[in-house]
């Protein structure tokens, strides 16, 4: 009898075990093997073997994160960015550019702006929430259109339909990093998004003990990915796959939390009359809290602020707070607080993060678990503190 998996939940749990169960194992095991018996392969990617990612670890992620975005094929690296850099890889060669957000996570922009010159990769970065500005950046060349569903650290909201519809319109493939949503707030394939990225690092473990990463969507992309992922070798070992599988499971309660959470505190963060300004979709005076309401079916437990004093009255903050961990990362089930342009973003010169909107007193809060009252008086004694 097929099971009914229309819940999100119920595919997180259950989408892409083993059926029959192994041994009758509830959890998946770990095959800690690197090498599995010939099987008649005649063809050398068929082999079962951990860098050609097709372990039964492998095989199981791959069907569960499949289901779980409404996608046709899913496969899983050793960090978000081995799954950026392949899946970019795999897409351009030489000569060929791509149109990317401008502001990006600082790994991303980083990889474009730095790496990619050397091997003959071009790109031209757009403000993704105006596409008029587009077209300008089309070039003969240009094959993949690049976005971010939530960015990071502003937590501004791209025109993602737009892109979308710009992509297809001009043959390039369209690529979102789908990191700071998750699967429970957006699904891209449902919105016609060719491939997704994760840092699986982030949301999809929660736990803050694995790196890893993946990359979801159309099934003939996913296959040259993989295909380019063996000759890189950026896989991702069985016991970290046994710990991404074990996190998917509790992905939903835990990000929805996040989101009430994250909603509640921004509010109160915005409402102290305290702060510069504060970035979170769900706010009223987001620019994008419209577009967020339309496509998210929530908003996310990450955000941003500024308090009026700059870098010393950040650095205060972060000093006066007992709960979150000062720590670059987020998605985990503890709070953790930052400030990017010591950390995510500093790798960006000044000058090209100030023009980003990443000013040096920026902090970035990721909320994780606790209880959200808690939290509100930590983060009130330290701006009381300040």
């Amino acid at each position: 009898m097929k099971r009914p998996m229309r819940g999100i939940d119920t595919r997180l749990i259950h989408a892409g075990e083993p059926d029959p169960l192994i041994e009758g194992a509830v959890s998946m095991p770990i095959f800690q093997s690197s090498t599995f018996a010939y099987r008649g392969e005649g063809d050398y990617h068929a082999l079962r073997y951990i860098r050609l990612n097709n372990t039964p670890n492998h095989d199981a992620l791959h069907r569960k994160l499949a289901v779980v975005e409404s996608a046709e094929s899913a496969l899983v690296l050793a960090s978000g960015m081995a799954a950026i850099t392949t899946t970019l890889m795999a897409l351009m060669g030489a000569g060929d550019r791509m149109i990317a957000q401008d502001c990006l996570y600082g790994g991303t922009h980083d990889l474009m702006r730095h790496e990619f010159p050397r091997i003959g990769l071009g790109v031209d970065f757009v403000d993704a929430c105006d596409p008029a500005s587009w077209p300008q950046a089309l070039t003969p060349h240009t094959r993949v259109f690049y976005v971010e569903t939530i960015s990071n650290p502003l937590m501004r909201v791209a025109d993602l339909r737009a892109a979308v519809a710009f992509a297809h319109a001009h043959g390039l493939i369209a690529i979102v990093d789908n990191t700071f949503a998750s699967p429970i707030n957006f699904r891209p394939a449902e919105h016609g998004f060719d491939l997704s990225i994760h840092s699986g690092t982030k949301y999809l473990g929660g736990h803050s003990d694995i790196v890893a990463g993946a990359v979801i969507g159309r099934a003939d992309l996913i296959a040259r990915i993989n295909r380019t992922a063996a000759h890189l070798g950026g896989s991702l070992d069985p016991h970290a796959c046994f710990l991404l599988h074990r996190g998917l499971k509790t992905l939903g309660v835990r990000v929805r939390h996040q989101n009430q959470a994250a909603l509640t505190i921004a509010r109160f963060l915005a409402g102290s009359g305290r702060l510069a300004k504060v970035n979170y979709p769900g706010l009223e005076t987001h620019p994008e809290r419209a577009r967020a309401g339309e496509l998210f079916d929530g908003f996310g437990g990450m955000l941003s602020f500024e308090l009026p004093g700059g870098v010393a009255a950040a650095d205060a903050f972060i000093a006066h707070l007992t709960l979150p961990v000062s720590a670059p990362s987020l998605g985990g089930v503890e709070s953790l607080v930052t400030r990017p342009a010591t950390t995510s973003h500093s790798g960006m010169p000044r000058e090209e993060r100030e023009r980003a909107g990443i000013g040096d007193g920026l902090i970035r809060l990721s909320v994780g678990l606790e209880s959200v009252e808690d939290l509100l008086e930590d983060l009130g004694a330290a701006l009381a503190a300040c």
